[in-house]
């Protein structure tokens, strides 16, 4: 909790004041964009739930958690740690989306208070009188802007103002960093890499994620069901295993995305459709018992900023077949296999391989223990604390 007046100190001083301020005392005020926390989470809001909640342990961070919504506002504040203030005026997130490129208004802080630095964790980016921070997961609306919806394709326009009012930007990978950087020209000192800590705790039952997938053998995808996932391809890799193996089943879990028509088609032409699974989005306690009773995670993307999934199906002491495509070489190494995800033979060979040969399961399962010690909240949580007086500094600079 901040001590008092704490919040109020800085009212009325040119933001470079009040910036500089920020980098020199102990407490540091950071009003994070919590809107993914609402509704069914995806990758993003299970990232900033998690961020906020270890942001609270930090020393001498005071944080204000702010949602662009105008009918789901009232049910943040259930949604954060109680001693995070939640800023919920009422205002529509389309407006702010139709204002924030054009003109300065509304601030963030109308929403907050006064704060010492901004987090927008979902590439929209308030004005504020205080410095801002804009995290962009991918490049997706630029690289693959096909594989984005219209709302997605339309980030440009915002992160470009962002910028055009000095914002810095945070990436998970450095391998989105330097996309940025080429990008949007910018220097160096105006992108900072912050990989995350996981967003699960182990502890699901093996038992209870066999019954969930109803089948003791089947390959795990985790994620929302649209285009830039590659379900399609990874049903055709599926159904030429499932010829040569009757007791595999294909199971998939996650909320609907965009583009869920594709999926279906693929898994109706398939010869096995009948052991293919979809469950929908799940809680988290199954999420992590699915994790536990799989026998191998599949996530073939066509491009990530980061890929979570990967890393928990690690953490739960599970192979990994993933993908050579975006940030996932950089984030797993050779703890996964990586075929090209266009190749669906390529994919099904990696997914044989992982599901058969005795030392390529072992060795998986031990490099991929060893990789997820590298992506811990207690590494993380600093790390961005110290990326946000960082800001704080080139702003007052």
């Amino acid at each position: 909790m901040r001590r008092p007046g704490a919040a109020g100190r800085g009212r009325g001083r040119p933001p470079g004041d009040r910036a500089a301020e920020a980098v020199t005392r102990e407490e540091l005020r950071v009003a994070v964009d919590a809107t993914s926390l609402l509704g069914v989470r995806t990758g993003i809001g299970q990232l900033t739930a998690r961020l906020i909640e270890e942001l609270t342990r930090q020393p001498g961070c005071d944080v204000a958690a702010y949602a662009l919504t105008w009918r789901g506002r009232r049910a943040l504040a259930s949604e954060v740690p109680p001693t995070v203030t939640a800023g919920t005026r009422a205002f529509p997130a389309r407006l702010t989306r139709a204002l924030w490129p054009r003109v300065a208004w509304p601030r963030v802080e109308w929403w907050t208070g006064p704060v010492d630095v901004v987090h927008a964790t979902n590439y929209v980016a308030p004005p504020a009188r205080a410095p801002v921070l804009v995290t962009i997961a991918d490049l997706t609306f630029v690289r693959f802007p096909e594989l984005a919806t219209a709302d997605t394709r339309a980030y440009t326009t915002v992160v470009e103002a962002a910028l055009r009012r000095g914002a810095l930007v945070h990436t998970y990978s450095e391998f989105v960093a330097s996309e940025v950087r080429e990008h949007f020209g910018l220097a160096s000192e105006r992108v900072v890499t912050v990989s995350p800590g996981l967003t699960t705790r182990p502890g699901g039952q093996a038992a209870r994620g066999r019954a969930l997938a109803r089948t003791d053998r089947y390959v795990l995808a985790l994620g929302t069901v649209e285009p830039r996932k590659n379900l399609p391809v990874l049903v055709a890799a599926f159904d030429r295993l499932a010829a040569a193996d009757p007791d595999l089943a294909l199971v998939v879990a996650g909320p609907d995305g965009w583009g869920v028509a594709d999926y279906d088609v693929a898994v109706a032409a398939a010869a096995h459709q009948d052991r293919i699974r979809r469950l929908g989005h799940v809680p988290d306690d199954a999420r992590a018992s699915l994790l536990a009773g799989a026998s191998v995670l599949a996530y073939p993307s066509l491009y990530e900023g980061f890929g979570l999934p990967p890393l928990e199906a690690m953490q739960a002491g599970i192979p990994v077949v993933a993908s050579n495509a975006g940030s996932l070489p950089e984030v797993l190494g050779d703890a996964a296999l990586l075929p090209d995800p266009h190749d669906p033979d390529a994919l099904a060979d990696a997914l044989r391989s992982a599901l058969d040969d005795p030392a390529t399961r072992a060795t998986l399962t031990e490099r991929g223990g060893e990789r997820v010690a590298r992506y811990s909240w207690t590494r993380a949580a600093p790390q961005f604390v110290a990326a946000y007086r960082r800001v704080a500094a080139v702003s007052a600079g």
